[in-house]
């Protein structure tokens, strides 16, 4: 099911711990969300990567919050009153991404909390084959609400997307930054998660994410024909990285070897 489309009514707080100043914000639908900018830093491609991980995360069966799109008009910068947010909502007018706000929730806290080995193991995975950087100890990007663990941020995920150089040759690497996992020492069933999860992430649900990011996010590569060859290549890297041997598993069982 495709996200829903939402308008930004009210830019309620900043989130100061993100580095690309996401922010609190109503909409019309009355819910608040936390917004992702287009015109961040990282820009569209923050957004492809939150969508895309975010949305695989969920069709896998991990705990993610609604994903939707954000209608941004460029007059909800008239009444905050930072300079530097000024700009950005200015720079962000248009299609942006977020995602619920789960009111009341924590940070996960890996002293206090205990995952089971099968989630741990598949978000482990994930994280793996999606090159996801952001899951350690000193940044979780988990939270906890209503006693269940929740994923959130992946704007850094898919980190191939910044450079497309032989991107397919890079498909196939192991992605040594699993060793600072904050749940791989948990993560004792990597094999069957392996197994299941591999299987789930068919071409046709591939095909289906990528028929999700809109075409005006996908602009910045000249390489390619347009949006559809765009798509394409986003296809041949995920497909090509799930290609046996899976050294992404590999990488993560010899890791946890170490670590446990």
């Amino acid at each position: 099911m495709a996200p829903r489309t939402v308008k930004a009514t009210r830019y309620v707080t900043p989130l100061r711990e993100g580095g690309s100043l996401p922010a609190i914000v109503e909409a019309d639908d009355d819910g608040l969300y936390v917004l992702k900018f287009r015109g961040a830093g990282q820009g569209t491609k923050a957004l492809i990567a939150e969508l895309l991980a975010g949305e695989l995360a969920r069709a896998l069966g991990l705990p993610v919050p609604e994903i939707v799109f954000v209608e941004v008009d460029a007059t909800l910068a008239r009444t905050e009153p930072d300079p530097e947010i000024q700009d950005l909502i200015r720079a962000s007018a248009g299609l942006n991404l977020a995602l619920d706000y789960l009111p009341g929730s924590i940070a996960f806290d890996p002293a206090a909390e205990k995952v089971e080995p099968a989630l741990a193991s598949a978000i482990v995975w994930f994280d793996a084959y999606v090159t996801n950087v952001d899951r350690t100890a000193r940044n979780t990007n988990m939270l906890m609400w209503h006693r269940r663990l929740w994923l959130i941020d992946h704007g850094a995920a898919l980190y191939f997307q910044h450079s497309w150089d032989n991107y397919l040759e890079r498909s196939r690497s192991p992605f040594k930054q699993i060793k600072d996992h904050v749940l791989l020492p948990s993560a004792s069933q990597l094999e069957e998660a392996d197994a299941r999860l591999s299987s789930l992430v068919t071409p046709e649900l591939i095909e289906g994410l990528l028929a999700l990011v809109p075409d005006e996010w996908l602009t910045s590569e000249s390489r390619f024909e347009g949006p559809a060859g765009h798509r394409a290549a986003y296809a041949e890297y995920l497909l090509t990285r799930l290609q046996t041997p899976r050294d992404f598993v590999k990488e993560a069982a010899d890791a946890r070897a170490v670590s446990v």
